[in-house]
């Protein structure tokens, strides 16, 4: 699994990742870094990276677009720093690697983790 730190999230992410034995770039590194979601999703979905993000607007773009790839990883928490949620995150993307791989949106917050298979389906009632 390789995965794509969005900008709303410090570079120091990738020595923690990497230190786990996680292959990780900062996109910061990659593209522009006032590049619009939509780009940087499209850049991972292309280049089969996972994105590591505490933005809402990519569960949006993936909801929007019945998307597949790339998964989201998605943290959900105050303090979005490695040094205090990272290990949790860790933990999850080891525990849900194979359902990463093959298209997910995992949230990870200080008191629970939650994953939804890609594409979401529609539920009763949702429009088309």
């Amino acid at each position: 699994m390789k995965l794509l730190v969005d900008m709303n999230l410090s570079p120091r992410w990738i020595g923690l990742l990497v230190n786990a034995g996680i292959e990780a770039e900062h996109w910061s590194t990659l593209g522009e870094k006032n590049a619009p979601d939509s780009k940087i999703m499209a850049y991972a979905s292309a280049n089969d990276y996972v994105v590591l993000t505490h933005d809402l607007d990519f569960s949006a773009i993936l909801a929007a677009t019945h998307g597949k790839k790339p998964s989201v990883v998605q943290i959900r928490a105050e303090d979005v720093s490695p040094d205090v949620i990272g290990l949790q995150v860790i933990a999850a993307l080891r525990q849900m690697a194979s359902e990463l791989e093959n298209g997910a949106l995992l949230t990870v917050d200080p008191n629970r983790t939650r994953m939804r298979l890609l594409p979401f389906q529609l539920r009763t009632g949702d429009e088309a």
